[in-house]
C-alpha cells in the first residue's frame, strides 16, 4: 500500500500576513524546491495544501464572511474571499509547476459545502484520480457555501481533518502523517518569541487540557483561528492513528527533512 502525505503550508509562512496580498516568493520558491527534492528521492503521494495568509484573510475580515451572510454585503464579501484566495494559489501552483511538480488547485468554494463551519460534503473523486496519476493536489484555505449560515471559512485544517477521515476513499493508500508548516518550530508554552517559552515536543489528547491556555491567536490578521485551530483540528484524528508534525518551514531544509520522514522536528499532534 503507497503512502499518503498531508501537508500545509500556513500563510504567515508564504505571505506576509500584515501586508495585504503580499506574498514571500523567496520562501515559496525555497519550500516546493524542497517538495520535489523529497519527492525525487521517496516514493510517496502527496497532497499540499496551504493558508490564505494576507490574501483572503484581509477581505474575509472586512466582510465578516466567517459569521455567514449577515446582510447584503455578505455576496460582496464571498466574491472578494473566492478572488483573493485563488489568486494566492494560482502562484503556489505555479511555482510548484516550475519546480517540476505536476500539480492542480483545487478549489474549494466549488467541490466543499458545510455547515455551521465545518466542512459537511467535499467532492473527492478529482483528488484520487489525481494521487493515482501521481501528480499533485493542491487545495487551500477558501470561502464556502454553508447550508445553514450562507457561508463560511473553510481552513486547511478543516480539509486535511475532512480528507484524514475519509478511509473508504483513500483506502489504496496508507496515510500516516500530516505535517504543518509554519514559522514557528511548534507550539509553545508562551510567546515563541520569548526566551522564556519552551517548545512543546508532544500533545496528546490526555495533554491536551493542560496546555490549551499557552495556545496563543496568531499574530496578523487570521479569521481561522491561529494555532488554537490547528492543534483542536489535527487532535481530532489521532484516533486514526494519524501523528500530525508542526514544524518551521522558515528553517532550510527542514519540509524535505520531514518528508523524508525524519520526525522530532518540532511539535507531535499524537494519540496516547
Amino acid at each position: 500500500m503507497e503512502e499518503l502525505i498531508l501537508m500545509k503550508l500556513g500563510g504567515s509562512v508564504i505571505t506576509e500576513k500584515n501586508k495585504p496580498d503580499t506574498e514571500m516568493l523567496d520562501v515559496i520558491k525555497r519550500v516546493v524546491k524542497e517538495i520535489h527534492e523529497a519527492r525525487q528521492e521517496r516514493d510517496f503521494k502527496l497532497i499540499v495544501g496551504h493558508g490564505g495568509g494576507s490574501y483572503p484573510h484581509v477581505p474575509a475580515s472586512q466582510f465578516k464572511t466567517n459569521e455567514g451572510v449577515i446582510n447584503d454585503n455578505s455576496y460582496e464579501g464571498i466574491a472578494k474571499v473566492q478572488d483573493a484566495a485563488s489568486r494566492l494559489n494560482r502562484i503556489i501552483v505555479r511555482e510548484l509547476i516550475n519546480a517540476g511538480e505536476n500539480a492542480l488547485s483545487i478549489q474549494l468554494s466549488a467541490c466543499c459545502v458545510a455547515e455551521n463551519g465545518r466542512l459537511k460534503d467535499m467532492y473527492l473523486k478529482p483528488i484520487k484520480m489525481l494521487l493515482d496519476f501521481n501528480m499533485l493536489p493542491v487545495p487551500h484555505g477558501d470561502v464556502a457555501l454553508d447550508i445553514n449560515q450562507g457561508c463560511c471559512i473553510l481552513s486547511t485544517e478543516e480539509v486535511l481533518s475532512y480528507l484524514a477521515r475519509q478511509e473508504s476513499f483513500f483506502k489504496d493508500y496508507q496515510l500516516k502523517r500530516i505535517i504543518v508548516c509554519g514559522r514557528v518550530d511548534g507550539v509553545f508554552t508562551g510567546d515563541p518569541e520569548s526566551q522564556d517559552s519552551e517548545l512543546i515536543k508532544e500533545i496528546t489528547p490526555n495533554t491536551l487540557p493542560q496546555i490549551e491556555d499557552y495556545l496563543a491567536e496568531s499574530s496578523g490578521i487570521d479569521v481561522t483561528g491561529g494555532m488554537v485551530h490547528k492543534v483542536k483540528r489535527m487532535m481530532e484524528i489521532t484516533d486514526k492513528n494519524i501523528q500530525t508534525e508542526i514544524i518551521n518551514a522558515l528553517r532550510p531544509n527542514y519540509v524535505k527533512r520531514a518528508l523524508l520522514g525524519e520526525k522530532n522536528l518540532g511539535t507531535v499532534i499524537k494519540n496516547d
